[in-house]
Parts: structure tokens; sequence; C-alpha cells
């Protein structure tokens, strides 16, 4: 047996299947279902109080108008499901929905742009792509590279801030392969890595 939903276990229906010793339908009589039949029963008879609304229920006959039609309409409502909802929730939603605010979409002029996202790659494509980082830190290099500059001083590494360029620049190999063994390239505090961006195209 294959259950989906915790929620079909545990949310059980309740049943009337008996009144004292009258034993009701063998299925048993949903207790939703009588809270229908109640309603409509009282709306009927509000209804039937009305000018047009009272001619018109006074032609049918008692039994139609105050036990067959609604226990048919409350059958029809206790067996309805919108998306898993019984029908008094589904109806509530639906009403609040429309009875809820229109407007969605923003008023002329308005633009909205999202926040920033910061994406950083893993390094599961293959490849190095361009970045530029500030230390303190540590990078691994997986893949075949070509380095130049060194970490220099700290006197050195304010004149590189100051010109815009990085102490350590890191440029992929053409038709580089993957490392056995990956090297880490340490960072001071301030000092700046800088890596070219493959030519090669991504796959």
């Amino acid at each position: 047996m294959e259950i989906r939903s915790y929620r079909s276990v545990f949310d059980l229906e309740r049943r009337l299947y008996r009144v004292d010793r009258l034993r009701l339908n063998p299925g048993g009589v949903p207790v939703r279902g009588i809270v229908y039949f109640l309603a409509i029963l009282s709306l009927g008879l509000v209804a039937q109080q009305l000018p047009w609304l009272g001619a018109i229920a006074s032609v049918m006959p008692w039994y139609l108008r105050e036990l067959a039609l609604p226990g048919a309409i409350a059958t029809v409502l206790s067996v309805i499901q919108l998306e898993g909802r019984p029908f008094h929730l589904a109806a509530r939603a639906l009403l609040s929905h429309q009875l809820g605010v229109r407007r969605l979409a923003r008023a002329p002029g308005e633009c909205w742009l999202p926040p920033d996202i910061v994406l950083l790659p893993d390094g599961s494509d293959g490849h190095m792509r361009g970045l530029r980082y500030t230390g303190p830190g540590a990078v691994l290099v997986t893949v075949e590279h070509e380095r130049a500059g060194g970490a220099g001083g700290r006197r050195a590494r304010r004149l590189a801030g100051l010109a815009g360029r990085a102490d350590v620049t890191l440029r992929e190999l053409p038709d580089a392969r993957v490392l056995t063994s990956g090297q880490v390239i340490s960072l001071g505090p301030g000092a700046g890595l800088l890596v070219r961006r493959s030519r090669r195209p991504v796959r």
C-alpha cells in the first residue's frame, strides 16, 4: 500500500453511523453533510419569507422543499473537493480572493529591480573563470596555469592597488589539463589576485 501523504492517514472524516437505536447508512453520514443540510434548510426557510422566492417555494411540496432538495444539495457539497479542500474552505478562499486586493501590477512609471545576487563558481565546469579577489585567504587552483607576479611587500601591494593591478595574476594555459593535486596560493591581508578569463568555449 503506497501512502503519498500522511494527511490521507490522519485527516479522517467524522461520520455518524447510528442515532440511539436507529442505524443510519452502513457507510455512515458525514457530519459535514449534516451541517450543510441544516444550513441549506435554514436558508430555505428564510427564503420562503421573501415575496418572489416564497411564491415559488409554496408551489413545491413540503417534503421536496424541506427534505429532498436540501438533502440532495448537501450530499453534492459534501462530495465536492476543490484542490483537496472541502467545499466550505474552498468557497471561503475563493470569496476572499474575489474581495481582496486586485492590484497585481505596479503603477505606471514605477520600476522594480531585483536585488544584486552574488554568484561564485565552484569550479565544477573544469576551467578557470575571470575574477578578482583581495586577501587574506587562500585559493586552490586545480588546472594547468601560468602565474605572474608575487606577493611582495606591503608597499608593493599598496602601489599595485593604487595602479589598479593585482599582486598575482593567473591565466589558464591552452588545452589545460586538470592537475592531479591542486596548488594552493596564500594571500596576505590586502594582497590581490586576478584570474584572467579563459578563452576556451564554455561547455
